[in-house]
């Protein structure tokens, strides 16, 4: 059984972030694709360089950002000056709960018990109950906020319902392919990836079907992020349909506008 590796001390690093600017800085670099230097990360907060610097480290500190150097431009050679210091995000889990819990070990446990059935048996008990889950997370979206409709709108109640499930979705530009920076499940489909992936991909199918949204869920791994990736069907799909009060990014790094359109899933 793995476990990933998580935060030394997560209530320190909790605290860091109680700090308007510093949990600014780190979802700014969090939200973003590429590594962030000092001078974006000041320029994106309206603050000096100096002061993005101090907090950007507190949180290299901290364990929940990493660091890399890197030239930036395509100077090289005598004279292209020291490589800049870029952050990203720690691959690390932050977890706090008081009193303790271990869903991740019940969840191991549930997970190897599957396996172990005869057959696929398992993995088509997971994937139909995921399924079911999928339409149902859709359905009570849809009697939240209204009924869906129109192309655009289904696909904003599908990246709606991907930010709330913590998939972090990201909108190609060119072709409105959705994919999910984050896996939410990325341990346990480290040791149980079949399963884990499957099952995934039927809660997908779940949603998508519910919603009627323009688009064909399947499996398309890639490190680093979420092994299901959402197609666009034919027709085409509209990346700057409203998305709600949270940016989404595209692969381009854009954001895309929430305001254009309304936001009604």
């Amino acid at each position: 059984m793995t476990k990933q590796t998580s935060v030394e001390d997560p209530v320190g690093a909790l605290a860091l972030l109680d700090d308007a600017k510093r949990r600014r800085l780190y979802q700014l670099v969090a939200s973003s694709e590429m590594p962030v230097g000092r001078d974006e990360a000041a320029a994106a907060l309206g603050i000096s360089r100096e002061l993005a610097a101090f907090h950007l480290d507190r949180l290299v500190a901290a364990e929940l950002l990493e660091t890399e150097y890197r030239r930036l431009g395509d100077r090289r050679g005598p004279g292209a000056g020291r490589p800049a210091k870029l952050y990203r995000r720690a691959d690390h889990e932050l977890v706090v709960s008081f009193p303790p819990r271990r869903y991740d070990l019940a969840a191991h446990l549930m997970a190897t018990a599957l396996d172990r059935l005869d057959g696929a048996a398992g993995q088509q008990a997971a994937a139909a109950v995921a399924r079911e889950r999928g339409g149902a997370d859709a359905a009570a979206a849809r009697l939240k906020t209204g009924a869906l409709a129109g192309r655009s709108r289904s696909t904003a109640g599908l990246v709606d319902i991907l930010r709330g499930g913590d998939y972090e979705p990201q909108v190609d530009a060119a072709d409105g392919t959705i994919s999910l920076r984050n896996c939410p499940y990325r341990d346990l489909a480290a040791a149980h990836r079949d399963l884990t992936c499957g099952m995934n991909l039927a809660w997908a199918e779940g949603v998508v079907d519910s919603l009627n949204a323009p688009f064909r869920a399947e499996l398309a791994p890639q490190p680093g992020r979420c092994c299901v990736v959402f197609r666009a069907a034919p027709g085409g799909v509209d990346t700057r349909m409203g998305l709600g009060a949270e940016p989404v990014t595209t692969s381009d790094g854009d954001v895309v506008d929430a305001s254009s359109t309304p936001a009604n899933v």
